[in-house]
C-alpha cells in the first residue's frame, strides 16, 4: 500500500495556538449510559479508567483544582507552557446541558487553559448541547472527540459499547456541521475485527468530516471482562512489528488533512496483562516512522 506522511498532533496543536500546549486529564465525575443502565451494565468490556487517569485526576477535586495541578507538575519543565483542559474519564457530555456547561467554563476560567478537549459517545450529544458546544467555539479552541472504537456493530455489540457505528457516522456529522473540530478514536484488535474488517474501517473513517484521529492497540487490563474472555479463550495479539505494520496499512487509506494524535496507548504495569511491549509511546513512534521511512523509499 502506498503511505504517506502525516499531520502529527502536536505540531498542528502548536500552529493552532501559536504555543506549546499540554492536554491534562480531567476526571469531571460523569459516568457513562452502558454503566447505569441507560443502555446497558458493566461499562465496556476493556475499560478500566484507572490506567489513563493520572494521580491528581479525581473526581473528588474540583475541575480547578485538578488543573491547577496539573499545571504545577508540567510547569517545573516548562514555565511556558499553555493548556488543554481535557474532560476525558467516562462520557462527559452525559448529563443535564447546564451541569456540562458549568464545567466547561470554570475549566476555561483557569489561568493559561486555552481551550477544552471534550472525550463523550456519539451516542450522548443532544441538539440543546451542540448549540452551547457551536457558541462555545466561536471563543474558544474546542475539539469534540468521540469514541468510535470499531466500525462493526458485531463487534461493538461483543464488547458491550452500546452504541452502533451508525451512531457514530451520525454524532460525527452533527458536530461538524455546527463548525466544530471532532476527533475520533478507534482501538485496533479488538476481538472479531480482522486485518481486512480494520482496512474497511479505515476506509469509512476516511469518508467522515474528522479533524483529528486517535489509534491505539487493544490491551488487555486486569480486572476487566475482557481479561476474563481471553485468559479463557485466548486469541493471538500482534507482535510490534505486526503492529507496526497494521497501522500503516490503516493510514495509507486515511485523507492526509486528517491529524494523527497517537497511535498507541501505554497503560500501568500493574495493570497491564497483555500485550507487554515494554515501549513508551515515543519510542513507539520512532520505529513507525522508520518504518514509513522505509516503505517510502527514504
Amino acid at each position: 500500500m502506498d503511505v504517506h506522511t502525516y499531520i502529527e498532533y502536536g505540531r498542528w496543536l502548536r500552529e493552532q495556538l501559536g504555543t506549546k500546549v499540554q492536554k491534562i486529564s480531567l476526571n469531571a465525575g460523569f459516568t457513562c449510559p452502558n454503566r447505569d443502565g441507560r443502555v446497558g451494565r458493566g461499562g465496556c468490556t476493556y475499560c478500566n479508567n484507572h490506567t489513563f487517569n493520572p494521580d491528581y485526576c479525581r473526581p473528588a477535586r474540583t475541575v480547578t483544582q485538578q488543573l491547577e495541578e496539573g499545571k504545577r507538575f508540567f510547569a517545573r519543565k516548562y514555565p511556558d507552557m499553555r493548556y488543554l483542559a481535557y474532560f476525558q474519564a467516562y462520557t462527559n457530555t452525559y448529563g443535564d446541558v447546564e451541569h456540562c456547561r458549568r464545567l466547561y467554563e470554570e475549566a476555561l476560567s483557569v489561568e493559561g487553559v486555552v481551550g477544552i478537549v471534550i472525550a463523550t459517545r456519539p451516542d450522548c450529544m443532544p441538539d440543546a448541547l451542540l448549540d452551547y458546544l457551536e457558541e462555545l467555539n466561536r471563543r474558544t479552541f474546542l475539539v469534540v472527540e468521540y469514541g468510535i472504537e470499531s466500525a462493526s456493530d458485531d463487534t461493538l455489540r461483543r464488547i458491550n459499547r452500546g452504541h452502533t457505528f451508525a451512531d457514530s457516522e451520525q454524532a460525527v456529522h452533527r458536530t461538524a456541521e455546527r463548525g466544530i473540530r471532532v476527533g475520533a478514536h478507534v482501538i485496533l484488535g479488538l476481538p472479531g475485527d480482522s486485518h481486512d474488517e480494520l482496512m474497511c474501517q479505515a476506509r469509512l473513517i476516511a469518508r467522515l468530516p474528522l479533524t483529528t484521529l486517535k489509534l491505539h492497540q487493544l490491551q488487555i487490563i486486569r480486572g476487566t471482562r475482557m481479561e476474563k474472555e481471553w485468559q479463557e479463550h485466548p486469541w493471538p495479539l500482534p507482535s510490534v512489528d505486526e503492529y507496526i505494520d497494521l497501522v500503516l496499512d490503516y493510514i495509507s487509506l486515511l485523507p492526509q488533512s486528517l491529524v494523527l494524535e497517537r497511535f498507541v496507548s501505554s497503560s500501568p504495569a500493574d495493570l497491564l496483562v497483555a500485550p507487554r511491549w515494554g515501549l513508551k509511546n515515543y519510542e513507539f513512534t520512532n520505529l513507525l516512522n522508520a518504518r514509513l521511512n522505509r516503505r517510502r523509499g527514504g
